[in-house]
């Protein structure tokens, strides 16, 4: 008697209502090569990272998530990105094919695939331009071509989430994509959607993320004024963005590290011979910790302008200022040091540039 009365005790504290629900992911995922895979959830401003023991591509993992969030499972060669609370998911498919992974059991992740799925007619558009991109680029006519095509193509994706975020205001999806575009948004548009938000979305750990973040881009607002700061140049000497006080200045954020920074150089070359007399001048800040592949990225690239850092990376006093998460990345200042424009690469540098510069008035 006394142990059938254990038993039911344990039974039915096991079973006693109320009892938090974990997480959980079961995958079976032909491909991984990992002998663990990391999985990253977002906690406060910070993460968590677990892993899980993976086997002939099988692996499980159980935590507690709690609200839904946009996690990562890491492997060796890409990652895995999927929306979930304490959900019981499982995926299953060939970690060569993202796309086509079948994960199923999170409410949340079947409203982003439904939502991916109502934009295909644009992202389907955008993937053959960019599988096309070598052939495109041979000549400069074929390159315009290609990025006016993009350009009108995430334009119109970027309309449809907006219409997206308006219409499900209370959705976990939306907080996320409002957080994505605000890894290099403009304050404005973003703190409009934002507000248009259901409390109940605003005040989820994610919302608060998102709040915080549209506080460091408010520094960075259309008609903000520029931080006025000093760093090093490459001769070790002290240089002063005010120093450079009634010029228009273009803020260049790069790294000898990055690809894409390096495959836009040429680019805002193009743009500094050819507006270099107009009282414009280019300001690079990079974000490289090594002094030796600074210096010879800008000999290799052929970079005449000014170049400084503080040799600290991504903790680069400017970079950290303004939250800037991505490169490369330009702000573009006026001669009063208010930031005029942002985000200037390929055609769109030259096009803004040119309206500016060819109708500034005179110096008097």
């Amino acid at each position: 008697m006394k142990k059938q009365l254990i038993v039911c005790t344990l039974l039915a504290a096991a079973c006693k209502p109320g009892t938090p629900k974990q997480a959980s992911i079961t995958a079976d995922i032909k491909g991984i090569t990992d002998s663990i895979v990391r999985i990253m959830i977002p906690v406060a401003d910070s993460s968590r990272m677990d892993s899980a023991v993976v086997t002939n591509g099988h692996f499980t993992w159980t935590g507690n998530i709690g609200q839904t969030e946009k996690i990562y499972i890491g492997a060796a060669s890409r990652f895995i990105q999927l929306y979930m609370g304490n959900d019981e998911v499982k995926i299953s498919g060939n970690i060569d094919s993202l796309e086509s992974l079948a994960i199923t059991g999170s409410p949340a992740q079947d409203e982003y695939k439904a939502f991916r799925a109502s934009i295909k007619d644009i992202t389907g558009q955008e993937d053959a331009l960019y599988n096309n991109w070598e052939e495109a680029h041979k000549t400069d006519s074929g390159a315009a071509a290609t990025e006016a095509k993009l350009e009108a193509l995430r334009n119109q994706r970027h309309d449809r989430t907006v219409a997206y975020i308006r219409s499900h205001p209370a959705s976990a999806i939306s907080v996320s994509m409002l957080a994505d575009m605000a890894v290099i948004g403009e304050y404005a548009p973003l703190d409009s959607l934002y507000k248009a938000l259901d409390p109940t979305a605003q005040q989820s750990n994610a919302g608060k993320r998102l709040a915080k973040r549209l506080d460091i881009l408010k520094r960075s607002a259309i008609g903000a004024q520029m931080m006025d700061f000093t760093q090093n140049d490459t001769n070790g000497k002290p240089v002063k963005l005010s120093d450079l006080k009634g010029k228009y200045v273009l803020l260049d954020f790069w790294a000898s590290w990055c690809g894409p920074c390096r495959a836009e150089n040429p680019n805002v070359l193009k743009a500094y011979n050819a507006f270099k007399d107009k009282n414009f001048t280019v300001v690079g800040v990079s974000l490289d910790d090594n002094a030796d592949k600074w210096k010879a990225a800008i000999k290799q690239d052929a970079m005449p302008w000014i170049q400084l850092s503080d040799l600290k990376g991504w903790r680069n006093e400017v970079a950290q200022h303004y939250g800037i998460q991505a490169i490369p990345f330009s702000f573009l200042i006026d001669p009063d040091g208010k930031i005029i424009a942002k985000e200037l690469r390929g055609s769109k540098l030259h096009e803004t540039l040119a309206a500016i510069l060819n109708n500034q008035k005179p110096a008097i």
